[in-house]
This record gives C-alpha cells, sequence and structure tokens, in this order.
C-alpha cells in the first residue's frame, strides 16, 4: 500500500433519543488522533453510518474541554468541512486502509453497535492485516465485528473503553441504554482502565483501544508503534 491511510468513523446521531440534549462526535477524540496520523503521512477519511454532516456533542467544545490544537482544528475550514461531509460505509473500500478508528461520544450508543456495514468494513481491515482501533465510546464500534469463523474479534482481547465509574461521574450511567465497561466485558474481553480522565490506550495485536476523551493521542502512537 503506497499511500498510508486512516479511516476515522464519528456517529450520524445528534440528540439523545429520550431526552432534549444534543450528542454527536466528542471533538477532540477525533482531533487528537488525527494529528498524530497526519503528522506521520497518513491521509485521513472520515465515515458515518448515515454519511454526511456529523453534530459536535456540545459539551466537547466547551472551554475547559478544548486544547490549543482542538481550536486550531476548529479554525481548519477543510476538517470541519469533512466532518460536515463524510462518507457512507458503502462509500468505502476496506483494502485502503491500515487502520480503523472509532471515535467516541454518546450518539455511538445508539448507531455504531448494531451497525452491519461497519462490522463488514471493519471485518475486512481486520482480516486484511489491518488495525482496529477506538476511543472512548467508540468501543461500541467494536462489540458485534465478529471474524469470517464468527467469532468476536475482542473475545480474549484485552481492552479499554469509557469505565462505568466515568458514565457516572458525568451523570448518564443511567440515561443511556448500556454501558460501554459492561458490553465489552460482556463479548469476552478482558478490561482495563486507568485512573478516571487519565490518558490510557492498550494495544492486543491488531486492536487498539483507548479508554476516555484524553486517550485518542495515545491510541494514535500505540498504532505507529506496530508500524515500525
Amino acid at each position: 500500500m503506497s499511500t498510508k491511510r486512516a479511516l476515522v468513523v464519528v456517529t450520524s446521531v445528534s440528540k439523545y433519543p429520550d431526552m432534549n440534549r444534543p450528542t454527536g462526535l466528542w471533538f477532540g477524540e477525533a482531533v487528537h488522533f488525527v494529528d498524530v496520523l497526519k503528522k506521520n503521512g497518513y491521509k485521513v477519511d472520515y465515515v458515518s453510518p448515515e454519511g454526511g454532516y456529523t453534530a459536535i456533542d456540545p459539551e466537547s467544545l466547551k472551554e475547559d474541554m478544548m486544547t490549543d490544537l482542538d481550536w486550531k482544528y476548529y479554525q481548519d475550514r477543510d476538517f470541519m468541512t469533512r466532518l460536515g461531509h463524510t462518507l457512507t460505509p458503502d462509500a468505502v473500500k476496506a483494502e485502503n486502509y491500515d487502520i480503523i478508528y472509532y471515535a467516541g461520544g454518546h450518539g455511538t450508543i445508539w448507531d455504531f453497535k448494531d451497525n452491519e456495514d461497519l462490522q463488514r468494513l471493519t471485518r475486512e481491515i481486520y482480516e486484511n492485516n489491518g488495525t482496529v482501533s477506538s476511543v472512548c465510546h467508540g468501543a461500541i464500534g467494536l462489540l458485534n465485528v465478529k471474524d469470517s469463523e464468527g467469532r468476536n474479534i475482542i473475545d480474549g482481547k484485552t481492552v479499554t473503553g469509557f469505565s462505568n465509574s466515568e458514565e457516572q461521574a458525568v451523570g448518564l450511567a443511567d440515561k443511556v441504554p448500556y454501558l460501554t465497561e459492561d458490553e465489552l466485558k460482556n463479548r469476552g474481553a478482558k478490561y482495563e482502565h486507568g485512573d478516571d480522565w487519565s490518558e490510557f490506550a492498550v494495544a492486543d495485536g491488531q486492536i487498539i483501544t483507548g479508554q476516555n476523551p484524553q486517550s485518542g493521542k495515545a491510541v494514535a502512537e500505540k498504532f505507529l508503534e506496530t508500524q515500525k
């Protein structure tokens, strides 16, 4: 593969189904991963379950959440335009990508888990010796991905994702239909986590996962280590 390419998956959900509260992509989870890969020569494409516009969770744009790097990308017209014009899964060819990365935000709870087109893409990248990765709630995109033998690709793998204690801390543990940590364990994964809100990522073979919004950069750096 001459061109190094990464595929970033973002949510199409812009509102909690049962609450008058906005959601969407957690902005920094895309930015911090993408920035590392772009600086290392990767071309990045963006895909979402429905394609087109992806909403950004306004909570992720608050002053105490945004780093200088986030502000740089927020003012980058090309980056923001591409988030507004994501690809549909059927427009993407798995063989073009070295890595697929599921960015988080609570919206993913409702549109990542059962999306068969994304599962197919992920399986094909995985079986083509590519890397499957996620951060925070993005791990939901890995829950139901099976290999060609019908085995969950995270079964027996060490993974992380948004912890139950972090979900409780943001006051949403009883507002969501399931908890990311619980569902990873239910798929046979070995769940690990660091301290709440600390950077934490784990790599297990071709699967690299990050715990929370602080961990997108760490996922990208662990991926680059596997490419040496």
